[in-house]
């Protein structure tokens, strides 16, 4: 798993996952928790020994990004979902027919009476995938062992790029998916390379011919969404002057109609280009890429950016020509008009989601939100599911809005390996010495996962951040932590 080590510091809540790079953002709510699935731009960052990185080559991507909320805030990684063979990383992938895995769309629905998930991929810009699961983590599987979308269906003809689905369930089950891009030669105005399809009860295949959404200045990226009635399908539009003095280039436009098959009406912008605001470095200008999705009473907006490559300062080698920025999602508030107009008014790095409910410490848990010397890991290249990684000598992680029932509680932490000795120390707050509220000692850890427990100093406040730092006794750290909680 190519893994980085995370350096958020508090108050820094976007983007939403720093050890991996996750571009191409799609959300989908269920249960209670927010998922956000993405494409693996991380694929790429394969370290060289002189400890360089090469830049990201969409041709590498062949997994799709995971993770997870209950707050919409504290993120636990749920790791990669292999869709092509990857022969560096030694992985099978889901779809073997596949060659890439990028920018997917995810949903869930009933299917002959039991509840199914639904992962639709870009097989580059050739054709779209679908995997099918029993859960949001799956394990996924590739239920027809063949593209959903490909060039030689009717309605798909024109269609430059095969690639960038979005996917809507409406209220009566019915489902539809939205797909296509790219600009044909001198038409930049209209380049007629949407289309909408309804997917049929099974969600693995097509009902009728998919037809044309006629969405000016096109470039890529659709998105659907129902808001109060209408159905609101939004884009990336293209790079041309022509879209410049029209509306904006790479900016996040949309149309609305009363129909989920259209015809839509263009309306406005809804989003400009991260590297136009002014918590983003115009460096971060580059392909816009969005998804937004309901979470309770609140329109969110899902985006990425490559801002926090920037901010990382990883140490690139030359050794290939060309190669494009690492992008990572960001979440960020859309507000939604009376007239029924959209603007996300900011787009920033402290983020202007609010937790939708309090981190639950009773429960055991890995989510964090901000860090500093640790990264996330599997056991082994057959695991799926990562766990928190502390390789410094000393590192935390935050996590924010915990919710305190109790006056006295004992931490619990889960370890699964640890190469050397060291302590624990949990703060509530900030980390600084009067605000300390326990700590534990940890012995090397080799032989399976050990529980290590400690009575916590009273904590007053009903809702609080805490910090789980640990320092290693040795150079040689690195503990892998499987979970922790409250009792």
């Amino acid at each position: 798993m190519n893994s980085i080590n995370i350096k958020k510091l508090k108050g820094i809540n976007n983007p939403i996952i720093a050890q991996r790079f996750l571009a191409d953002p799609y959300a989908m709510y269920y249960d209670g928790k927010v998922y956000v699935y993405g494409s693996n731009d991380s694929d790429s960052l394969i370290q060289d020994p002189d400890g360089s990185y090469p830049k990201n080559q969409y041709g590498n991507m062949k997994s799709i990004n995971c993770v997870s909320s209950s707050d919409l805030i504290n993120w636990s990684d749920e790791g990669e979902i292999q869709v092509a063979d990857d022969v560096k990383k030694g992985k099978k992938g889901a779809a073997a027919w596949a060659g890439n895995s990028w920018a997917p769309a995810v949903c869930y629905n009933t299917v002959d009476g039991k509840t199914k998930f639904f992962l639709y991929f870009a097989n580059s810009a050739a054709n779209i995938g679908v995997l099918s699961a029993d859960s949001p983590t799956g394990p996924w599987i590739d239920p027809i062992g063949k593209p959903i979308i490909s060039r030689d269906m009717p309605g798909c003809e024109g269609v430059a790029w095969l690639f960038d689905p979005a996917v809507l369930v409406d209220d009566d089950g019915s489902a539809y998916i939205y797909f296509g891009g790219g600009v044909p030669e001198g038409k930049a105005e209209h380049p007629l390379t949407a289309r909408v399809a309804k997917l049929a009860p099974d969600m693995v295949s097509l009902e009728g011919e998919p037809k044309l959404i006629d969405a000016p200045y096109l470039f890529e990226d659709s998105g659907i969404n129902k808001i109060n009635g209408k159905y609101y399908y939004s884009y990336c539009t293209n790079w041309s002057e022509e879209a410049d003095k029209a509306m904006g280039k790479a900016q996040i436009s949309y149309m609305v109609s009363d129909n989920p098959m259209g015809p839509f009406e263009y309306k406005g912008e809804v989003m400009k280009n991260p590297g136009q605001s002014e918590y983003h470095s115009p460096e971060a200008w580059g392909n816009n890429h969005h998804c937004m999705h309901q979470i309770e009473d609140t329109l969110y907006m899902f985006y990425h950016s490559p801002q926090h490559e920037i901010d990382s300062q990883i140490n690139f080698n030359n050794k290939a020509e060309g190669g494009c920025a690492y992008r990572t999602t960001y979440v960020d508030v859309v507000d939604v008009h009376e007239d029924g107009s959209l603007n996300v008014p900011y787009m920033t790095k402290t983020g202007t989601a609010k937790a939708i409910r309090n981190y639950n410490p009773y429960e055991a848990n890995d989510a964090f939100v901000w860090a500093d010397g640790v990264t996330t890991d599997t056991v082994s290249n057959e695991e799926v599911k990562p766990h928190i990684v502390f390789n410094t000598n000393k590192g935390y992680i935050g996590i924010s809005g915990v919710g305190i029932e109790k006056e006295d509680n004992e931490l619990v932490l889960n370890i699964i390996s640890n190469k050397s000795a060291g302590i624990f120390s949990l703060y509530k707050d900030d980390i600084t010495e009067a605000n300390l509220v326990a700590t534990v000692d940890v012995p090397e850890v080799s032989d399976g996962v050990k529980s290590f427990t400690c009575k916590c100093s009273s904590i007053a406040d009903k809702t609080t951040d805490l910090f789980i730092e640990y320092t290693s006794l040795n150079d040689d750290a690195e503990l892998m932590l499987l979970d922790w909680k409250f009792q």
